[in-house]
């Protein structure tokens, strides 16, 4: 039997509007997850009205972390959020498919 243990950790990220524009936004990330904001910034650059997705980190414990996004259609804000229900599908079907095949 195949034992699997998956370790979740129990913080969680915080964001915080730092500037809205029409097509930008910029977003503090309080307590970012690399594992979690690496592929959101993939799933951004797939949106065909995403222009533009960075992730500024600076130093660790002078700087916050900041997600930009810039957008050519639609808002900065939708985006963003489609981006991340996305990003918490794939997650969804990875675990049930875990769940499936390792009982």
């Amino acid at each position: 039997m195949n034992l699997v243990l998956i370790r979740v950790s129990l913080r969680s990220m915080e964001f915080r509007l730092l500037e809205k524009k029409k097509d930008t936004i910029k977003v503090e990330v309080h307590e970012a997850d690399d594992t979690l904001i690496y592929p959101l910034l993939h799933e951004l650059l797939q949106d065909k009205n995403v222009v533009d997705a960075r992730y500024v980190t600076g130093h660790p414990q002078l700087d916050k972390s900041i997600l930009i996004v810039e957008v050519k259609e639609g808002k900065p804000q939708a985006a963003l959020k489609k981006a991340a229900k996305a990003l918490a599908n794939q997650f969804a079907e990875a675990r049930q498919l875990i769940e499936k095949q390792l009982g």
